[in-house]
C-alpha cells in the first residue's frame, strides 16, 4: 500500500510516499481502507519532534480515518466487510496513523460513518469532534443555559466546538481575529470578539455585566490560559488542550475557585456515537478549509501551519482524499 511515511522529525521535506506492507487485523480489529484523512495540530507538533519518546521512526502518523471495512479479525461482533466507518486511530498506538490506504484500528473505536456526510466531511470530525465532546461534555459538564468563552472559535476544533455548545443550549462567546467574525457567527456564537482589537476579559464584563461564564474552553493556551480566570463566574470551570512546555501563571484562579481540566483526548465509540447523531440532524455541520491528496500532506501541514489557504484565511479542517 501507498504510505505517507515519517523519515525525520523537523519541516514538511521530513515526509516521503512509499510502497509499505499492508498491516494484518489481528483478534478485536478491524483492517479499514482509508477514503479520507485530515490534518490536525497534533500531526505537525509530532512532525516537528514535539513527542520523540512516542513516535519511532519511521512511522506513519495520522489521526482521523473515513474509510471501508476491508478485512475483520477474529472476534469483530459488530462490523462487517464494506461497511463504511469513521473513527480517530489509536494516538501513539503501535499499528499506525491515517496517512495511507490501510489502517487497522480496535473495533472498540470504530463507529459506523454519518450517513450524510461524505468521507472527506466524516473524516474532517474525529479528532475535532471527539475533542470537544469530551472538552465540553466530559469533563466541563455544560449544562443548557450556561455561557460559555471558547478561545479560537475559527479553528479546528473551535469550530465544532461552537456548534456543540450551541446545540447544548449554551450562550457562546467565541474570540477570534477580525477576519472570522462573520464566520464564528453563522456557526452560532452569540458574541464574537476580535482579540486582536478587543479586550475580551472587558467584553465579557461588559456583555455578561460582570458576572462572566461559567465556562471558558482554551485551544491556544500561554497568556490566553493565564488570563482566562479573569472572566470567570465564581466556581466556573477552565478546559485547555494545549500542551506548552513554558510554564503558565495560574494564580488568577485562586480569587474564582476556577476548576480545572487539560485534556489529552481519549478515543472510544461512545463520544463518535453521539457526535455522529449530531452530524446526522445536521445541528453540528462539518467545516472543510482546504482538500488535498496523499501526497500533497507535506503541503497540507504547511498550510495548517499557516492558517491560510491561497492567500484566504484557513476555515475549519485540512482534509486529505487517499482514495
Amino acid at each position: 500500500m501507498k504510505a505517507m511515511v515519517l523519515n525525520k522529525f523537523g519541516g514538511t521535506d521530513s515526509f516521503e510516499l512509499q510502497e509499505v506492507v499492508v498491516p494484518e487485523a489481528s483478534t478485536g480489529e478491524l483492517l479499514v481502507r482509508v477514503l479520507a484523512t485530515a490534518i490536525n495540530p497534533l500531526d505537525y507538533q509530532i512532525r516537528r519532534g514535539d513527542y520523540p519518546a512516542y513516535v519511532p521512526l519511521p512511522a506513519v502518523i495520522g489521526h482521523d480515518v473515513s474509510g471501508v471495512v476491508e478485512k475483520v479479525g477474529p472476534g469483530v461482533a459488530d462490523f462487517a466487510v464494506g461497511d463504511e466507518v469513521f473513527y480517530t486511530p489509536q494516538i501513539f498506538g503501535p499499528k499506525g496513523g491515517s496517512y495511507a490506504q490501510y489502517n487497522v484500528v480496535p473495533e472498540a473505536l470504530v463507529t459506523s460513518k454519518p450517513a450524510n456526510l461524505t468521507h472527506e466531511e466524516a473524516a474532517s470530525t474525529t479528532l475535532v469532534g471527539g475533542t470537544a465532546w469530551e472538552a465540553l461534555v466530559t469533563r466541563a459538564r455544560l449544562h443548557p443555559a450556561e455561557s460559555v468563552l471558547i478561545h479560537g472559535g475559527a479553528g479546528g476544533v473551535g469550530s465544532i466546538a461552537v456548534q456543540l455548545a450551541k446545540a447544548m443550549g449554551a450562550t457562546v462567546y467565541t474570540t477570534c481575529r477580525n477576519r472570522d467574525l462573520a464566520f464564528v457567527r453563522e456557526l452560532g456564537a452569540d458574541h464574537a470578539i476580535d482579540f486582536t482589537s478587543q479586550d475580551y476579559i472587558a467584553e465579557i464584563a461588559g456583555l455578561t455585566e460582570k458576572k462572566g461564564v461559567n465556562l471558558v474552553f482554551d485551544t491556544i493556551g500561554g497568556m490566553t490560559l493565564s488570563q482566562s480566570p479573569h472572566v470567570l463566574s465564581d466556581a466556573g470551570r477552565i478546559v485547555s488542550i494545549v500542551d506548552l512546555a513554558t510554564p503558565q501563571n495560574l494564580v488568577a484562579a485562586w480569587g474564582v475557585n476556577a476548576e480545572y481540566h487539560f485534556v489529552f483526548t481519549r478515543q472510544n465509540r461512545g463520544k463518535l456515537l453521539a457526535l455522529k447523531t449530531l452530524l446526522e440532524s445536521g445541528r453540528v455541520r462539518p467545516i472543510i478549509g482546504a482538500r488535498f491528496s496523499l501526497h500533497q500532506i507535506p503541503q497540507a501541514h504547511a498550510v495548517l501551519e499557516r492558517g491560510e489557504v491561497d492567500g484566504k484565511p484557513l476555515h475549519g479542517k485540512v482534509v486529505i482524499s487517499v482514495a
